[in-house]
């Protein structure tokens, strides 16, 4: 997205919410919310800020030794030299204002918005101004996807789908042989190399009382070889290459034998139904014209969960945002680890993946919802039954 579409679309937000303008402010990365409005420029060594007014041009404060570095951004763009030269040329950007929106959060209660030290919230402070969270603003100028953002993440989601059942067959193969959670972690790896996706972190193969523990990471010397009667948890995330792909991020469960033991079959059933009755909600709300908020979502999935006796074991929010990092900027589906009061809007995509952790097992199931113009928009494979490893 371009610096002034951005721009337009933080003006639009703040125009009737009593928002002076949005002052992004970034030193050496800190803020990463600033680089996914102006675009990708590298080794800028200085303090940056960049004004959005409520309305006119956005205006770009910089250093003389990065004054280079923003050249071609079309932006209006004041250069200081020293520290004194910023705040005086600061001051008489902002001074006489009332509200402003920075990467801030009250308390805290958002680390993924707050990106602002409090040394340089002072010094904003200082000139007169009330700062306010940019949290809503930020995700609607700068985290809605394009439509080809959108094409990208459903291919990969297509290809997540299709690589996570070829992992559980790979493991059904090759269970006289005992094949490790680690073996199964290399195999989907070097699907992702095949098809051409992105390798980060991950994925997470995970068995038994393994699967309990929501980031197991199998290593060669921490994986254990996976037998009959054996529960599987596989979790794989990936992107397709280019700074403007979007992440999928699928989780899905199998047990290798015949039929899926009573105690595995009652968690599955009840992880699932929390997922649904999440997403139901969210399509609930799009119907009856009601804006949500991340914590909202997550709640409906708790008290499911609560209801059916596991309240204890769900032990993570439900859900992320997706981005250009599998985990994403925007709003997440959370009341457990914060209390996410950001709004679900069109052009956002999340996680939703309800997860129960007993001390032997744990079960969780993970899909991606779009938010399209006409609704949630489920974008990868539902897991309806625990798949069986023959």
């Amino acid at each position: 997205m371009a610096i002034q579409d951005a721009a337009a679309a933080a003006q639009e937000y703040m125009g009737s919410r009593n928002i002076d303008g949005w002052l992004l402010y970034d030193y050496r990365g800190m803020n990463p919310m600033f680089w996914e409005t102006v675009g990708p420029i590298p080794n800028v060594t200085r303090p940056c800020w960049l004004w959005i007014p409520a309305s006119g041009r956005p205006f770009l404060l910089t250093a003389y030794v990065d004054q280079g570095r923003f050249a071609g951004l079309g932006l209006d763009t004041a250069i200081y030299s020293g520290r004194a030269d910023m705040v005086s040329q600061l001051r008489e950007l902002i001074g006489g204002l009332e509200r402003i929106a920075m990467e801030y959060s009250p308390d805290g209660q958002l680390p993924r918005v707050s990106r602002v030290d409090a040394g340089t919230l002072d010094l904003v402070r200082s000139m007169g101004v009330q700062v306010v969270s940019s949290a809503n603003t930020a995700q609607y100028a700068a985290q809605r996807w394009t439509p080809s953002q959108l094409a990208s993440h459903e291919k990969a989601a297509r290809m997540l789908s299709a690589i996570v059942l070829q992992a559980f067959e790979y493991i059904g193969d090759r269970l006289a042989s005992g094949v490790t959670e680690f073996d199964a972690a290399e195999f989907i790896r070097a699907r992702f190399e095949e098809e051409r996706l992105v390798v980060t972190d991950g994925p997470v193969v995970a068995v038994n009382e393994h699967s309990a523990d929501p980031h197991f990471d199998p290593t060669p010397d921490s994986a254990v070889a996976i037998r009959p009667g054996d529960w599987t948890l596989i979790d794989l995330w990936s992107r397709l290459p280019g700074p403007d792909s979007m992440f999928a991020d699928i989780t899905w469960v199998a047990f290798a034998g015949g039929s899926v033991p009573e105690n595995q079959q009652r968690v599955f059933d009840v992880v699932t139904g929390a997922r649904d009755a999440a997403l139901v909600e969210m399509e609930n709300a799009f119907s009856e014209g009601r804006t949500l908020q991340g914590w909202q979502v997550d709640e409906t999935a708790r008290k499911f969960i609560e209801a059916a006796g596991f309240g204890q074991y769900f032990s993570h929010r439900l859900g992320h945002s997706l981005g250009r990092e599998v985990h994403g900027n925007a709003v997440n589906l959370d009341s457990w680890e914060t209390r996410d009061t950001r709004e679900i809007i069109p052009g956002l995509a999340v996680t939703i993946e309800p997860g129960i952790y007993l001390p032997d097992f744990g079960v969780r199931s993970e899909i991606d919802v779009y938010v399209a113009e006409d609704g949630p928009r489920v974008t990868t494979s539902v897991q309806r039954e625990v798949v069986l490893i023959a």
